[in-house]
């Protein structure tokens, strides 16, 4: 199959096998076939009939930027969370519309998004957050394409970096506690005693006094990934005391702090950045010599130490919000070397009965 391009912002025109050219036009989800005997011809018919629809035509000609800008005000704001919103608008404005908003949206290639996401990994991007530019742009060419903006989604024919699982790390009790030494006493104290509750980072920085019950021993976690991820949590006593003398801090300081009604805001009362945070726990761990870790394996320490002292799979799946116990035994299946030690040793009798 041959292709031909006019120019660079016209869509693929290519030969058949009987000899005429063709190309696809595709106007509010139906497409259409056009032939003709030279490609000029059928790109002339193709503006033709593109320019008997205008609406579409419109939308078809603003560039990948206007138009995702569109489609996140106007799609992404009703369907999707604000947390979602934001991160999906983060995503357009640091690194999709830089790349390729300057292109018309119908004539967005496959070659341009390619390259795109080859660019985000040779720049140092992790993997996942490659494929994830990748899901957003492709949600929103979804979207063009149900209305007859484009005639494909260009990002279907692309391929995004495979990601790598992380083997997630578990702290031992006696880090866990070098740990809590080098931070005893600072402010955000309190936060590393429920992130080892098994408490998301964005759950923890979501956090309001409105979801703590110190009366009752409770705390509700609202902002979740998942409908299971939302979930009420019984505190231990000394959970109940590490926040009540958080909050008596807070209460004591300027009313500016106490307005946000956050459980963890930053110094100066303002919603605490996720990247401050972990400037200070990657800080705190290399005071206190321990490895330098994810944030996020607080949450695996935490469903490990469960595990470990027997308790069941499913309430360590209602403590961490996973959907299904499945996701939690995948995650965390992984067993110690003390645990295959006690296994072993517990077969020593059976095995001495069967030496002769």
């Amino acid at each position: 199959m041959r292709l031909w391009r006019r120019r660079r912002d016209v869509s693929a025109i290519y030969r058949r096998k009987d000899g005429r050219w063709s190309t696809c036009v595709s106007i509010r989800g139906k497409q259409r076939h056009l032939y003709g005997k030279t490609p000029e011809e059928v790109a002339a018919k193709r503006d033709e009939f593109l320019n008997a629809q205008p609406a579409a035509l419109a939308t078809a000609n603003q560039t990948v930027a206007e138009y995702l800008t569109t489609w996140l005000e106007t799609v992404v704001t009703i369907r999707n969370k604000a947390s979602t919103q934001k991160s999906y608008s983060d995503m357009v404005r640091l690194h999709i519309a830089p790349a390729i908003g300057h292109y018309r949206l119908r004539s967005l290639s496959p070659e341009h998004v390619q390259t795109l996401l080859n660019d985000l990994h040779r720049a140092g991007l992790a993997a996942r957050t490659v494929r994830y530019a990748r899901s957003i742009l492709h949600r929103a060419l979804n979207h063009a394409l149900k209305r007859g903006y484009v005639a494909r989604n260009v990002a279907d024919l692309t391929d995004a970096p495979r990601v790598t699982k992380y083997r997630a790390t578990a702290l031992s009790e006696e880090q866990i506690r070098a740990f809590f030494v080098e931070i005893r006493g600072h402010r955000l104290e309190p936060l590393y005693w429920l992130a080892l509750l098994g408490l998301r980072r964005g759950e923890l920085l979501a956090l309001t006094w409105q979801d703590v019950n110190l009366g009752k021993g409770t705390i509700r976690v609202s902002e979740g990934k998942t409908d299971s991820s939302i979930r009420t949590l019984p505190l231990s006593p000394t959970l109940i005391h590490v926040l009540e003398s958080h909050r008596e801090r807070i209460l004591k300081r300027e009313a500016r702090v106490r307005s946000q009604d956050l459980v963890f805001p930053s110094a100066a009362g303002t919603p605490l950045s996720p990247r401050n945070l972990l400037r200070h726990f990657k800080s705190a761990l290399k005071r206190a010599g321990l490895p330098p870790i994810r944030f996020h394996d607080l949450r695996h320490t935490s469903a490990t130490l469960f595990l470990e002292n027997g308790k069941h799979p499913k309430t360590v799946q209602a403590i961490l919000g996973h959907s299904q116990v499945g996701i939690t035994m995948d995650i965390y299946s992984h067993v110690s070397l003390s645990e295959q030690d006690d296994a072993v040793q517990s077969l020593e009798k059976l095995f001495a009965r069967l030496t002769w």
